[in-house]
C-alpha cells in the first residue's frame, strides 16, 4: 500500500476538467500506467490521508458513484476494511451502470468481504465519510438521490474527506453545481483543477493535498494550464533591487483621486497603502471638505483639496500613475473628477465608484488596470451578481476585453486576465477576515505604487494582490475576525523587506 502523498508544496500550474482527463489518457496510453493501477493508487493514497488526519475514527463511511470517483472509493473501503476498521460502503447511481477500472476494484472490495448498500441515510455514529460521489466531470445540477446524499454528508458531524473534488462543485469555474459537500480536507489528483482555488471551492475544498500518482513529469510537457498559481515566496523575488544612490523621483508619483463627503478613509488607505509599498511620492485629490485631515493624519500624504475638475489638471500632470475611486462617490462632483482622470492618457488604477462611473458609460481605458469586485463586474458586464460568480475566469475575460488591458477580478482566489498569451492568474493567500470595507482601497494604492516604481502593468496586479493577501494571512494570525483594512498596511514592509534580502 502506498504511504503518505508527499504532497510538499501545491504546484502552480492550473487545469480545466478536460485538460486533467487528457492528461490521465496520456499516462494510460503513452506511458502504459494502467487506470486500474492509477485509481489504485489514488484510493491508497486518500485513504492513508484520511487516516492521518482523523486517526481517531473507528467506523467510516463510504459514499460511491457509478463513474471513476465511485472507483476510488472501492479502493478506499477495501483498504479500511484491511486496517481493521468498521466499513459502510453505500452505492449511489445504479451499481448496474459501473463499467471499466471502477467495475474491477468493486469486485476486488467484494472478494475483500465488503458489500455495498443503497443509500438510505448515514449511520449517526460513523467518525468518518469519503466523498467518492461525483468526480470532474459533473455539468449539471446534482439532483435527486445524489443531492439528498450531499445534504446527509453535510449535516452529519462527523469529517467529510473528498476524493479529488468535493461532489457538487464545479472543476472548472468553483461554483456550486445546486449544493456540494462541505469537506474537511480533499485530495485531489495526476493536477490541481482550477475551480478548487476561486468562487466556493477554497470553502468547500477544506484543507487541500495533492497527489500526483507518480505519473511521469513528462506527461505534462503537452499541456498548457489553463491558469497559474501565485504565491507571495515566489514572487518575491521579481520585484526590483533598489539603487543605493535612489532618490525619490526615481520611484514614481502616485495621484489618489476620491474621498467624497464622508467617505475620506477611502482615500487616506490608498493613499497610505502607495506609500507603504514604495512610491516616491503620494499625492490624493480629495474633496476640500476634509482635505485637511489627510495632514493631521499622515502627513507624509501631499492632499490637496479639489472643488473642481479643472483645479486637477497640475496633479493630473505630475503624477505618473493615477488611482481612481477608493471614495469617490457618483455625483456631479465625483463624475468630473473620473472624467478628467480618464481623459488624461495616464496609467490608471479603477477601483470602487470610479467603476461605477465606468458602467454607466461603457469604454475601453487603454492604459488602465480595473479591479471589481464580483458586485461591481455585474454592472460592468450587465449580468446578475450570481452570474459573475458563476463563472468567474469566464468574466475577468470580459472585463478585459471590454474595458482594460488589465482586469482584476477580486474575491475568493482573485483572477487577473491581461491582454496577451499568458493564461489568467489566480491568486490562493487571503482569508475570509478580508471581508471587510476598505480593503479593496489599500489593494489599489498598492497596485498603483508597484506601476509608479516601473512595474508593468499585469505585474503590478499579479505583485499586488498577492501581496495584498499574504499581509492579510499574516495580520490574521491574530483572529480574522475583526481584521481591518490598516491591519494589512503594518506588514507589508516586513513582507516586501523580504525582497530586499533575496
Amino acid at each position: 500500500m502506498r504511504t503518505l502523498p508527499n504532497t510538499g508544496r501545491l504546484p502552480y500550474a492550473l487545469y480545466r476538467a478536460d485538460q486533467v482527463r487528457e492528461l490521465d489518457r496520456l499516462a494510460i496510453q503513452d506511458f502504459h500506467i494502467p487506470g486500474a493501477e492509477l485509481m489504485e493508487r489514488a484510493g491508497a493514497a486518500l485513504f492513508a490521508r484520511a487516516r492521518d488526519l482523523f486517526p481517531e475514527a473507528r467506523h467510516w463511511i463510504v459514499l460511491c458513484g457509478p463513474g471513476n470517483n465511485g472507483g476510488d472509493g472501492y479502493v478506499v473501503a477495501r483498504h479500511a476494511l484491511a486496517a481493521g476498521l468498521r466499513v459502510d460502503l453505500v452505492q449511489l447511481g445504479g451499481i448496474d451502470r459501473i463499467r471499466g477500472d471502477a467495475l474491477h476494484h468493486l469486485e476486488l472490495a467484494r472478494q475483500a468481504g465488503l458489500e455495498s448498500r443503497p443509500f438510505g441515510g448515514l449511520a449517526a455514529e460513523a467518525g468518518l465519510i469519503i466523498d467518492a460521489l461525483l468526480g470532474t466531470g459533473l455539468d449539471r445540477e446534482a439532483g435527486g438521490e445524489i443531492r439528498q446524499a450531499i445534504e446527509a454528508m453535510n449535516s452529519h458531524p462527523a469529517p467529510v474527506v473528498s476524493a479529488d473534488i468535493p461532489s457538487g462543485l464545479n472543476a472548472d469555474s468553483g461554483a456550486e453545481m445546486g449544493c456540494s459537500v462541505r469537506a474537511a480536507a480533499t485530495l485531489t489528483f495526476i493536477a490541481l483543477k482550477q475551480g478548487l482555488f476561486t468562487g466556493v471551492g477554497p470553502d468547500r475544498a477544506g484543507r487541500l493535498f495533492f497527489d500526483t500518482l507518480d505519473v511521469p513529469a513528462r506527461v505534462y510537457a503537452s499541456t498548457i494550464a489553463s491558469a497559474r498559481r501565485l504565491d507571495w515566496a515566489r514572487l518575491v523575488s521579481t520585484l526590483p533591487r533598489r539603487s543605493r544612490s535612489s532618490h525619490k523621483g526615481d520611484f514614481g508619483h502616485v495621484l489618489v483621486v476620491g474621498g467624497a463627503p464622508g467617505f475620506a478613509g477611502a482615500a487616506r488607505l490608498a493613499g497610505e497603502g502607495a506609500l507603504r509599498c514604495g512610491a516616491g511620492l503620494v499625492s490624493v485629490a480629495t474633496h476640500p471638505a476634509h482635505a485637511a485631515f489627510f495632514a493631521l493624519s499622515r502627513p507624509e500624504l501631499m492632499c490637496q483639496g479639489i472643488a473642481l475638475a479643472g483645479d486637477l489638471a497640475a496633479l493630473v500632470e505630475k503624477a505618473s500613475v493615477i488611482a481612481i475611486g477608493p471614495g469617490l462617490g457618483q455625483s456631479a462632483w465625483g463624475l468630473g473628477l473620473f472624467d478628467a482622470v480618464t481623459a488624461s492618457g495616464k496609467p490608471l488604477v479603477v477601483d470602487a465608484d470610479a467603476l461605477n462611473l465606468l458602467a454607466r458609460n461603457p469604454r475601453r481605458l487603454p492604459q488602465a488596470v480595473v479591479t471589481p469586485h464580483p458586485g461591481e463586474a455585474a454592472r460592468l458586464l450587465g449580468i446578475s451578481n450570481a452570474a459573475v460568480q458563476a463563472d468567474r475566469f469566464a468574466a475577468v475575460e470580459a472585463l478585459r476585453s471590454r474595458y482594460a488591458p488589465v482586469a482584476l477580478l477580486k474575491g475568493a482566489g482573485s483572477l487577473i486576465a491581461a491582454d496577451g498569451a499568458k493564461p489568467p492568474a489566480l491568486c490562493s493567500a487571503g482569508n475570509p477576515g478580508m471581508a471587510s470595507g476598505g480593503m479593496g482601497d489599500v489593494l489599489t494604492g498598492i497596485i498603483a505604487a508597484l506601476m509608479a516604481q516601473g512595474i508593468e502593468p499585469a505585474c503590478a496586479a499579479e505583485l499586488g494582490v498577492t501581496l495584498h493577501a499574504t499581509a492579510a494571512d499574516r495580520a490574521a494570525r491574530q483572529g480574522e475576525r475583526g481584521l481591518i483594512a490598516s491591519d494589512l498596511i503594518a506588514e507589508l514592509r516586513p513582507l516586501l523587506a523580504e525582497a530586499e534580502a533575496c
